[in-house]
């Protein structure tokens, strides 16, 4: 059976953090679209087929969760500090 590799690069702000899991995001682009404050670009890093996985900038980010619930993959985590 092989081995899944669930981390995560995760990048905190002042309003809370978001992450991304390289080993499951295909680089779709639906966060880049649909982000309200287009915080989400593309990476250096590559993601699971070799394509460009996706990061935030904190300093821009809402923490609002819609990349979240728009990503197919289940490839990023949103959550604001309580």
């Amino acid at each position: 059976m092989a081995k899944v590799n669930w981390e995560s690069v995760k990048s905190d702000g002042e309003k809370g953090f978001w992450a991304v899991f390289p080993n499951l995001c295909k680089g779709c682009g639906l966060c880049t679209e649909k982000c309200p404050v287009k915080c989400i670009t593309w990476s250096e890093e590559l993601g699971v087929y070799g394509t460009p996985r996706v990061e935030a900038d904190m300093e821009k980010c809402i923490v609002c969760g819609i990349c979240q619930m728009v990503c197919p993959d289940c490839a990023i985590r949103v959550e604001k500090n309580k």
